[in-house]
């Protein structure tokens, strides 16, 4: 599947469907849920990163567990907003991650998300081993929910 921008992967989702929300990192990818309405991500889990087949899997079970539509997967563009290694690396990863599931996908800039929800995180208080057990699923609701207020906006 192709991935799209988010006015073309609004037509493409069933409107009672809810979005899954992914935060590819390096060794973990955190998941977020939308509300059936669409108004609120929520996390939801933390998998290992490993294969994309074994990734897709977990992620296929999760989608059809959930009622899930469409993915909305963070794109980590540069300081400069410019796609580099990072961000082509993660829309690759995002193509064959929509191809194996047979979900739309559509990707938002992750700027900066995950380093804000340690930060907010280390306001609250919680310890390092806590956070690291939260941070990443934290970090996709993040991205999944600036993906739904955009949604919301005219034209979006």
């Amino acid at each position: 599947m192709a991935l799209y921008n988010i006015a073309d992967f609004r037509r493409l989702v069933a409107p009672d469907a809810r979005l899954l929300g992914l935060d590819p990192g390096a060794r973990r990818i955190g998941v977020a849920l939308s509300d059936v309405g669409r108004q609120v991500a929520s996390p939801y889990a933390t998998l290992a990163r490993v294969k994309l087949k074994q990734n897709a899997a977990e992620i296929a079970a999760i989608a059809a567990r959930e009622g899930v539509g469409g993915l909305v997967i963070g794109l980590p563009l540069d300081g400069e907003q410019q796609m580099g290694p990072r961000a082509q690396a993660a829309r690759d990863w995002a193509h064959a991650l929509s191809a194996a599931t047979g979900l739309p996908a559509a990707m938002v800039d992750e700027s900066f998300t995950t380093a804000e929800t340690h930060e907010r995180l280390i306001e609250a208080g919680l310890s390092r081993e806590r956070r690291a057990e939260i941070v990443d699923k934290l970090a996709a609701a993040a991205i999944l929910q600036r993906a739904l207020d955009l949604l919301r906006q005219p034209g979006g």
